[in-house]
């Protein structure tokens, strides 16, 4: 019988399809990377969902996440987020966290979680991140900066350490290391960003591409180890 993953499961096998409905991943900050990891995600399959951001949809948003319309502006993002997942798939289960993640915060990544996805701003909670995945062993990617960049074939898949031209993962680099934390998958660009101001420009076709990047990856992953 068809279903909304018939054609994934072409792809992936039945088996694959199993897995991403088991897997359960946590998806830190629901902006324009974000919200494309939850689409991405969603669309494949994933079922079991942990979405955590404070932002409330704003009208800035429209033009680069996919949450973002007319209709949900002044509306918490992962509200947005939970109500599209379940209208995609109502079989999901989405748990929301509407606040900021930080070193402070407690009962949100434990063992249960199959992968961690930072698509955060902060330094700092970008890093407990990464510190509190290694301590549980549970695989996370980070994504880099996408703001002031215009080029979405620039982006790449890599090891931290492996990483140039970014200025936000030039600073990952040093904190890390200062931490012990020996690797760190992420997505990256290696376009040098315009300078537009105080506040960070964006386009509509460069964080999405990330956001799909990252999904892409969690899912190969998912299916490589589980199998």
């Amino acid at each position: 019988m068809q279903n909304q993953f018939s054609r994934t499961e072409m792809l992936i096998g039945k088996e694959g399809i199993e897995i991403l409905n088991k897997a359960k991943v946590a998806i830190f900050g629901i902006g324009g990377v974000g919200s494309y990891v939850v689409e991405g995600l969603t669309r494949a399959g994933i079922q079991k969902f942990l979405l955590i951001d404070k932002d409330v949809v704003d009208v800035t948003n429209i033009n680069r996440q996919i949450i973002a319309t007319t209709k949900t502006i002044g509306k918490p993002k992962v509200e947005v987020a939970k109500q599209r997942i379940l209208e995609i798939n109502p079989n999901a289960k989405v748990e929301i966290f509407q606040e900021f993640f930080m070193p402070e915060s407690k009962e949100i990544i434990d063992k249960s979680i199959d992968y961690v996805i930072d698509c955060v701003d902060n330094v700092t909670a970008k890093i407990e991140l990464v510190v509190r995945a290694n301590k549980f062993g549970i695989p996370i990617i980070s994504c880099m900066g996408t703001g002031n960049k215009l080029d979405p074939t620039k982006f790449e898949v890599t090891d931290i350490y492996k990483t140039s031209v970014c200025p936000l993962a030039k600073v990952m680099r040093k904190e890390l290391k200062l931490r012990g934390i020996k690797k760190l998958k992420v997505v990256y660009s290696k376009e040098i960003p315009k300078k537009t101001g105080r506040i960070p420009s964006s386009i509509s076709f460069v964080p999405s591409v990330a956001g799909l990047i990252i999904a892409g990856e969690i899912v190969k992953e998912l299916i490589k180890n589980k199998k």
